[in-house]
């Protein structure tokens, strides 16, 4: 564990032991609560961020933040990380996240401690009906899924925001009182030592579903709750099968009810048993009932140690604004979603990063505060969108008709004969990121590029995200087919007067002796769709902005 005798306002973690799952839960590090400086000093704070949350959303919003140069206050109503050691909760976390982690820079540290994998297979009863293999369409960096639980993510994120110390981590800080006014936002806050109040120039709510500031202004959030209940167990065991997603919509050692198979960390598998509508979720989600169904799917003799074991229920809810005046809000405190696919925890990780960059330009003064109306523009949408995705995989398992059910059963039977039927089978659509086609910020574009690998003019290998320099800075990639004219420069001399945000890189597979990388295999000119002569602008969050065929001063500073 870092110490951070050079950061005064950060606190320290007392850590109990590494990280690990031991027994009937997870034994996780505790925080020290540290008097702040209104209640230490009398000192009236004014900030320009505050987040309010230290889950997941929240501490990838302050990470992010703190790696663009903006100072931080992190409020949490806890001390320590994940929910009091009681669940690994999400576990799936998808490329585009990789992605977000590797710029943060914790991604060798996911990475080595979670599992990859591109793999999934979906079973009736023992019969294969559907299988995938994400790694065919992938051409980043990162591997298309790492499973690992959620509280290391956040453990990691709490590291690498003390390292970074720009971000004053609160434990034990709870909101009690919101009030917007005319320039800010003034939040009162509960603590073991007293009451305080701060005012932040704008504030992140990622407190989760619950939220506390949702609450106080009344916003409607149209919640509905499944009839569907779920046991989910943390088992520890060995299992001689592939690192792969194996899903049963009729599992013969559940009742004929659906199973998820995932691996994750620490040699522990995640899985997940649908129980009958009917039943008593209390009841049907003990050891002694997980147990038998381990016994009865892995036969008497494999050795196993329960982790956790607890129910689950699936619901949904929707913010109609993810934006109310100068409070911004992220992750389960904005919508909720079945968690089908990962699309939960992987939606407010990317919430997160689509707000930090833009706010981080407005707090710095190159961009209007209009920027920070697409925040709302682009995730509300992607929201809906896994809101949609998710619930239809729950009606897929869990039909609501005799009608839905006979045809579940079609499908079922047709998949395992016929290759036309099987991509109807829905367990579950992975997370990808979100095409923001519609968006205000997009010219021709608006889907995610993928974290190419890249050999760098240094002769090292890279990725895409190195050829970004500076925080905030878009990139702008010049594809040259034939060499660059002296128009060509003229061009690119010009953008780089005329926007100061704007990074040109050219690449000309001619070799003119200009290139800052090598597209090894032509990998990012795939990614791009770029043929011939273009220009494309990628955002900050790796998102294509433009592309434009016939690149000219004019296009690209309006694409700008």
């Amino acid at each position: 564990m870092l110490q951070v005798d050079y950061l005064p306002r950060i606190a320290t973690p007392v850590l109990t032991q590494s990280p690990s799952s031991q027994g009937s839960g997870y034994q996780l590090p505790e925080y020290p609560f540290v008097s702040p400086p209104e209640l230490r000093d009398g000192k009236k704070g004014r900030y320009p961020v505050v987040v309010v949350g230290g889950g997941l959303a929240g501490l990838a919003a302050a990470c992010d933040l703190t790696v663009r140069g903006v100072e931080v206050i992190l409020l949490d109503d806890d001390n320590t990380i994940g929910v009091r050691g009681l669940a690994s909760r999400g576990i799936t976390y998808a490329q585009k996240s990789l992605e977000i982690f590797e710029r943060l820079g914790i991604y060798e540290r996911v990475k080595a401690k979670g599992v990859e994998w591109s793999h999934g297979k979906t079973l009736a009863d023992r019969d294969v009906v559907y299988s995938f293999d994400l790694a065919a369409s992938r051409v980043s960096k990162q591997p298309p899924f790492i499973n690992i639980q959620q509280f290391y993510i956040e453990w990691f994120l709490v590291d690498r925001i003390v390292e970074l110390g720009r971000c004053d981590l609160r434990w034990n800080n709870k909101v009690i009182g919101v009030e917007q006014l005319k320039d800010c936002i003034r939040l009162q806050i509960e603590t073991p030592a007293g009451n305080y109040q701060i005012e932040a120039d704008w504030v992140l709510d990622a407190s989760g579903v619950y939220s506390p500031i949702r609450e106080a202004f009344k916003l409607p959030t149209h919640p509905a709750r499944g009839q569907d209940r779920w046991c989910i167990s943390d088992i520890r065991f060995k299992l001689d099968a592939p690192l792969e997603r194996w899903t049963w919509i009729e599992a013969p050692f559940n009742e004929n009810r659906a199973v998820w198979q995932l691996p994750m960390g620490d040699g522990v598998w995640r899985l997940d048993y649908q129980m009958d509508a009917n039943a008593d979720p209390d009841a049907v989600s003990t050891e002694t009932v997980v147990r038998s169904r381990l016994r009865q799917q892995l036969g008497e003799d494999r050795e196993f140690e329960l982790v956790w074991v607890g129910p689950y229920a699936y619901r949904t809810q929707m913010l109609d604004k993810m934006r109310h005046g100068r409070v911004f809000f992220l992750g389960d405190a904005a919508h909720v979603m079945s968690p089908f696919g990962g699309r939960g925890g992987n939606s407010g990780i990317q919430d997160a990063e689509n707000l930090a960059w833009k706010l981080a330009l407005v707090l710095r003064g190159d961009a209007p505060v209009t920027l920070l109306d697409t925040y709302h523009a682009e995730r509300h949408p992607a929201a809906v969108h896994n809101i949609k995705t998710t619930s239809r995989t729950t009606r897929f398992l869990s039909p609501e008709s005799p009608a839905e059910r006979v045809l579940r059963n079609a499908i079922i039977s047709l998949a395992r004969e016929h290759a036309f039927a099987r991509p109807l089978v829905n367990t579950g659509r992975m997370s990808t990121a979100f095409t923001y086609a519609n968006s205000p910020l997009t010219s021709h574009g608006g889907g995610a590029v993928q974290n190419v690998p890249l050999r760098l003019s240094s002769g090292k290998l890279g990725c895409l995200l190195d050829l970004f320099q500076g925080e905030n800075c878009f990139l702008g990639l010049w594809f040259s087919a034939g060499g660059l004219t002296e128009k060509d420069v003229r061009i690119i001399t010009a953008i780089q007067r005329a926007e100061p945000l704007l990074r040109v890189v050219i690449y000309s597979p001619v070799g003119s002796g200009t290139e800052e990388f090598a597209d090894q295999g032509g990998k990012l000119l795939t990614a791009l769709a770029v043929e011939g002569d273009c220009f494309c602008l990628i955002r900050p969050d790796l998102h294509l902005a433009a592309r434009l065929t016939k690149p000219t001063l004019a296009t690209i500073c309006h694409a700008m």
